[in-house]
């Protein structure tokens, strides 16, 4: 999660600015969902207080909310959805400019898929062919595909490598907003997703669900409300001491390690059937979840003599 020192971000510092509410963020951290009165019960606070505490906690982002059914009652079930949250702060100086080629992919231009249901495929306006038909991924028509989904496998996308004689790769950065792969929907459901450049693999990361408690901020009124909705906006970088997603390492690998001396990369999302969590994957692109983006490709170059990366 991002924040920034605006008015849009004030949520965010007004819900971490009391002790009861990070406590509330450790406790789901360490036990997982938990409902208003066990989170009450833990920290000896009011039915009352509580609520007011988790709807700050629900406004600025840090957790969702959704009732349940348990034991003949219901509940109101709490889930912490945010892993690190960075704050960028404005410059008193101006930054040095960093040169980068940049490229935005639409979730349906990829050029390589391994599909197994649940899967699909979906334009802004209508279905691209059947729900759970691996055939249709290969329809001329998926490259007006914002929102792509499989329970597991993988999906490839190649894009130009526009480094000149002289130019050396510093850092690359790869953001997308991404969940599980559930039936239906399911907020609690694990999915180990591998990362891969130039068929090196760069780490891994557990999506925790596929969310459609709500709908999706640009989700489509065609869309129905009985599946995934949103995912979570993450950023992955390869830089000099590692690969990181939203600033945690998740391997050592570098940028070092990678061949980047080629005119096009491949890069992969990957949810092997070996993997421990096999839980699907979603992509949204443009017009679909909360964030309104294409797969994006940040590479950041400097100018110097050319040396084996």
């Amino acid at each position: 999660m991002k924040a920034d020192i605006s008015r849009a971000s004030l949520p965010v510092f007004e819900a971490l600015a009391s002790e009861v509410r990070l406590n509330i963020i450790r406790l789901l951290a360490e036990r997982g969902p938990m409902h208003n009165k066990e989170i009450a019960a833990a920290l000896g606070l009011s039915g009352a207080i509580m609520t007011m505490h988790v709807g700050k906690l629900e406004k600025a982002g840090l957790i969702r909310s959704q009732m349940e059914r348990k034991g003949g009652s219901t509940y109101k079930y709490c889930t912490l959805v945010v892993e690190h949250l960075s704050v960028e702060f404005p410059h008193t100086s101006q930054p040095e400019k960093r040169s980068v080629y940049e490229h935005a992919i639409p979730v349906g231009h990829y050029t390589d898929i391994e599909a197994w249901p649940t899967c699909g495929l979906a334009a802004l306006d209508k279905m691209i062919g059947q729900y759970d038909d691996p055939r249709y991924f290969f329809e001329p028509e998926r490259t007006q595909a914002h929102l792509i989904w499989f329970s597991r496998g993988y999906v490839e996308y190649k894009l130009p490598n526009y480094l000149l004689h002289g130019q050396q790769a510093e850092e690359i950065e790869v953001s997308f907003e991404i969940g599980s792969e559930a039936p239906g929907y399911n907020d609690q459901w694990p999915s180990d997703i591998a990362f891969t450049l130039n068929h090196t693999l760069l780490g891994q990361w557990t999506s925790p669900g596929d969310y459609g408690d709500t709908r999706g901020r640009l989700t489509p009124d065609w869309w129905t409300s009985d599946k995934n909705q949103y995912g979570l906006l993450k950023s992955l970088r390869i830089t000099g001491e590692g690969t990181f997603i939203d600033g945690q390492q998740i391997s050592s690998v570098t940028i070092r390690d990678i061949e980047l001396d080629r005119n096009q990369w491949t890069f992969r999302f990957e949810v092997p059937q070996s993997a421990a969590h096999v839980g699907g994957l979603t992509l949204y692109g443009r017009g679909f979840g909360n964030y309104d983006q294409d797969i994006v490709f940040r590479m950041y170059y400097k100018e110097g003599k050319q040396q084996q990366l």
